[in-house]
């Protein structure tokens, strides 16, 4: 099993696409996928119509019940997707209150790699969508991953939320002993813009091989998917926001 954490301390970059659509262009390829929501404000649950503000099995339990939970737990908190081979770890209100419940507990920053080794046939990938926010949600899905990827907006403020992404993780590595293996993904990107071109190079300078060379363009293909409430690989198989997905995968996958 590989476990991917897509993160940045950013909103709005597209980390919830990349989940989304990595996770089912790998489900067409005949993988197992399970995709985890560690944020509470849940966009990748809502993005299946879920309705995490009536859900009475999560996240929330796999890190409440995490000494505790047996098979029975575990598939009670797992979702199926429209989509074969894509599955869901859905995200419920209740997350927000974890960093004050455990945040001083020592222990705490594993409970998501414990859980995810003791299940671990079930599934050839996992998927990690995470919060914006530095706390004990984040720290889990960075300490549970082989890969961090790092959806970044080709625009200059975006670049701001990757340089304190990458000195968050320094944090991490220091006080994990843990060398992250990191891919920079531009997404959004308009080659009609000069900002847009502005901001790849800047990003191809500062971070050099860590930033994938390929781009996610812009494709309102995205929006209209998701109001279906389908990934775009799914709602639209030819969209070129597909095609770039899939020259990342090859990338990740080749690595």
């Amino acid at each position: 099993m590989k476990i991917w954490t897509v993160a940045n301390q950013k909103g709005g970059v597209g980390k919830t696409t990349t989940v989304v659509t990595l996770g089912a262009i790998l489900a067409q390829q005949g993988h197992k996928v399970l995709m985890l929501d560690t944020d509470p404000h849940a966009s990748l649950t809502y993005y299946f119509g879920i309705d995490s503000e009536e859900l009475e099995h999560g996240v929330y339990n796999v890190f409440t019940q995490s000494d505790s939970m047996n098979r029975d737990d575990w598939n009670l908190c797992i979702w199926e997707t429209p989509v074969d081979n894509l599955s869901i770890l859905p995200a419920t209100m209740a997350m927000a209150t974890l960093d004050g419940i455990l945040s001083k507990k020592p222990g705490m920053g594993l409970i998501v790699k414990k859980a995810l080794t003791k299940f671990a046939s079930d599934f050839d990938y996992v998927l990690i969508d995470c919060p914006p926010v530095l706390g004990v949600l984040m720290v889990n899905a960075l300490a549970a991953c082989d890969k961090v990827l790092i959806p970044v907006q080709t625009e200059c403020m975006a670049l701001k939320g990757l340089e304190r992404m990458y000195r968050t993780m320094e944090l991490i590595q220091t006080s994990q002993s843990k060398t992250y293996d990191i891919c920079v993904i531009p997404t959004m990107y308009d080659k009609r813009t000069k900002a847009s071109i502005a901001a790849y190079r800047e990003l191809r300078d500062t971070y050099g091989n860590k930033v994938w060379e390929g781009v996610i363009p812009i494709d309102t293909k995205f929006r209209t998917a998701s109001m279906e409430k389908l990934p775009l690989p799914v709602y639209a198989k030819n969209a070129r926001g597909v095609f770039a997905y899939s020259e990342l995968l090859k990338k990740l996958i080749s690595e």
